[in-house]
């Protein structure tokens, strides 16, 4: 007998929800599971106190694909909010990612002509391939220290010198008054939050969503319900640590409810390496809230063991060796992986979207049988 289900979808996350739009769009019949008791993966948001709370960490949509653009709207408005840096060390507060602004309060420099001439004085010759070799002949010692090393080293648990500098190349350095975190055209965040979002993606007669679902626990069961597995999960954890396990970094989140406006900002970095979280999150400004009340997350980052959310993949050159191997094992069978988890790499949401519609595009182009009409 065929299964009764074309695609056993693995994760209610970015990519598993939108491969099962696209997949059930087409004709095809979804099941999506996700261990957790809610949808959306770390993008989940809930209110609290009237404010959408980002649960595992803020999350910024932005894109310079339309077609992207154009997909994530189809469930959901996009308010107008466009994100500003800034960094905290010690006393001082300052614009980030680096800009004419910084340089100005760092250096006293009122121009691109003078911050180039200031940053040529400061640059230091590249010694190795890695992010503190990289940063430090854009930038000099001393914006690195006050910016980079102490927050990096928080983040991801080891030395700048030990990451490679494709880490920190996605951080844009300006010698103009622009102090835009990103450059994309198209940016927001999702009128009513996150959850909605995936919501409304998820609501078509040809899905049915499971959650507090184990994939382990139910492992042959789902492999025999549908025709093709789609995975979002951890890569190594699937092919049960073959080749070793790959490392991952974990976060802890403390939210507290304040009186007022806590920071007036909606990110606050705090790059010194004696402060033990990396961020203040303050909810309300995503939303462009003016409320009485408001919502902080203390952001902490902490090494990754089995049981924790695993939230960002190291791509240092061990590891990225060790993926190469089980990539090239999951080309070998018949299940399709996809995600920041799935893929080894840390993607923005965009990119994600991205991913998702091109492997479904793909997929369903090959003309494979819809084998629950068939069956």
């Amino acid at each position: 007998m065929s299964p009764a289900l074309d695609y056993a979808v693995v994760g209610a996350g970015m990519f598993g929800s939108v491969f099962a739009r696209c997949a059930a769009e087409a004709g095809r019949r979804v099941l999506v599971v996700d261990r957790r008791p809610h949808i959306a993966g770390n993008c989940y948001s809930e209110a609290v106190e009237g404010i959408e709370v980002h649960r595992y960490g803020p999350h910024i949509f932005h894109t310079r694909d339309a077609g992207v653009w154009a997909f994530v709207n189809r469930f959901t408005e996009f308010n107008h909010y466009r994100h500003r840096g800034l960094v905290r060390n010690g006393d001082r507060l300052l614009s980030f990612p680096i800009n004419l602004a910084t340089l100005h309060q760092v250096w006293g420099v009122t121009t691109p002509e003078e911050a180039t001439a200031r940053l040529e004085a400061a640059r230091e010759p590249a010694d190795g391939d890695n992010l503190e070799a990289w940063i430090v002949s854009q930038v000099g010692r001393e914006l690195y220290e006050l910016f980079i090393r102490g927050y990096t080293a928080k983040q991801w648990g080891r030395e700048p010198r030990d990451l490679p500098a494709s880490i920190i190349k996605r951080i844009p350095i300006r010698l103009t008054w622009d102090d835009n975190y990103f450059d994309d055209p198209y940016q927001g965040i999702p009128v009513g939050g996150y959850t909605r979002m995936f919501a409304n993606m998820l609501d078509h007669e040809n899905i049915r969503v499971e959650t507090e679902v184990d994939f382990f626990d139910h492992r042959r069961e789902l492999e025999r319900a549908a025709s093709r597995l789609v995975y979002s999960g951890k890569i190594d954890e699937f092919f049960d640590y073959r080749f070793g396990e790959l490392d991952y970094r974990s976060l802890r989140f403390q939210t507290e409810q304040k009186p007022g406006d806590f920071q007036g900002a909606s990110i606050v970095n705090y790059t010194a390496a004696d402060v033990p979280y990396t961020r203040i999150v303050e909810h309300k400004h995503f939303a462009l809230q003016q409320t009485d009340r408001t919502v902080v997350t203390y952001e902490f980052p902490q090494k990754y063991d089995r049981g924790r959310e695993p939230f960002y993949p190291i791509r240092d050159w061990r590891n990225t060796n060790v993926y190469e191997r089980y990539r090239q094992l999951s080309q070998t069978g018949q299940v399709i992986f996809g995600g920041r988890l799935g893929s080894y790499q840390y993607f923005d949401m965009h990119q994600v979207v991205g991913q998702a519609m091109a492997t479904a595009k793909r997929e369903l182009s090959e003309g494979r049988q819809t084998t629950a009409r068939a069956a």
